[in-house]
């Protein structure tokens, strides 16, 4: 196993550039970062390797919604340009969600649907879509992953809000560059399950991202036992990476220590 740190999470008291260094004299290597669009991504990418590692994920926030049949053009244009930049500065992995997200002061929204349509009619659309990005990204090295949102972070609806949808999702794509991320804050927020959910689609997992519940500290800070979780990871031979996707509740060098106590690498 490996950890991958979140530059959005972490040393938010200085400006994100400034977070790789520290990141990495805590012994991370792989970095993941927010919204590619709204990022310095090219400098970014030079002090990740700057200080030995790599950028290793992010997504587009100009993604549009492949839920909604008249954003179809817009997801086809914005994955090329999210594949052209990740292999520019050889990124191994980008994020696909459901539908479009749109930060706006602080507060994620769902955009709303340009038409009237069911939820059946959204999720065929969804597959159709994934289908056709997928036939670019088999034109490269890069890894897509899926993760199930929380219907209570955001505000509207998304249509991918469940592992069952989100593991139905990379089954019918069926493809090795279509994967899957057990978000363990977003499950426990909008479904619960963990254990059941982590064993019964653990063919399907590249990653495990790590946050507890409610306030998306490090584990120990709120209601998800993470010794269990940590457990099963080791009954099923898990050797996947863990996502640092959290706010410390205290400093970065205690926290990792702490975290490190609970998931250690070796």
């Amino acid at each position: 196993m490996e950890y991958t740190g979140y530059l959005d999470f972490w040393f938010t008291d200085r400006p994100l550039l400034e977070r790789v260094a520290p990141f990495a004299a805590l012994g991370i290597k792989q970095f993941n970062v927010f919204f590619w669009r709204q990022a310095p991504i090219a400098e970014l990418a030079a002090e990740c390797q700057r200080c030995g590692g790599q950028l290793y994920s992010t997504f587009d926030d100009d993604m549009g919604s492949l839920a909604d049949p008249g954003d179809n053009e817009r997801t086809l244009r914005s994955w090329a340009e999210s594949l052209e930049m990740a292999e520019r500065y050889n990124i191994p992995c980008l994020y696909i969600f459901s539908n479009q997200i749109e930060p706006i002061k602080g507060v994620d929204f769902v955009q709303r649907l340009s038409g009237n349509y069911t939820p059946g009619e959204q999720y065929a659309n969804l597959l159709d879509q994934t289908e056709k990005i997928m036939k670019l990204v088999e034109q490269t090295n890069i890894e897509v992953r899926v993760e199930c949102l929380n219907q209570y972070h955001f505000i509207g609806k998304i249509l991918v809000d469940n592992p069952r949808l989100a593991a139905d999702w990379v089954r019918r794509i069926d493809h090795p560059q279509f994967r899957l991320t057990f978000d363990v804050y977003h499950q426990q927020r909008g479904s619960g399950d963990l254990l059941w959910s982590f064993e019964e689609y653990f063919d399907l997992y590249s990653a495990v991202h790590i946050g507890d519940v409610p306030t998306r500290q490090e584990p120990g800070t709120g209601e998800i036992n993470f010794v269990n979780i940590r457990a099963k990871m080791r009954e099923l031979g898990f050797d996947g990476e863990i996502g640092l996707e959290f706010y410390p509740s205290t400093t970065e060098a205690d926290v990792m220590a702490r975290t490190q106590a609970i998931f250690p690498l070796a």
